[in-house]
């Protein structure tokens, strides 16, 4: 009597082990991209806004120039990291 459910349950259990590593891909993926969206993106902001009000405040030309490229960086990143994460989806 307990071969005939053993049988069906062990079908089961493989197909479900045969199907863990596209859905732990999947799960990865959105992981992926949730980090990358809640840590990445604001790293970036808060640096292209800070560069912001050195161009607003700031006087050394020096400094100034720095934070001309760093949002000019900045901003490339966060725009490539963009275009990745529409590729994910």
């Amino acid at each position: 009597m307990k071969l005939k459910w053993t049988i069906p349950v062990l079908l089961v259990t493989l197909t479900a082990a045969a199907h863990m590593p596209f859905a732990m891909d999947q799960f990865m993926q959105v992981i992926e991209t949730s980090m990358t969206k809640m840590v990445m993106m604001p790293l970036h902001e808060d640096a292209i806004d800070m560069a912001k009000a050195e161009l607003s405040y700031g006087k050394d030309p020096v400094v100034r120039r720095l934070a001309e490229e760093i949002i000019v960086d900045q901003q490339s990143e966060i725009d490539a990291m963009n275009f990745s994460l529409s590729k994910k989806h």
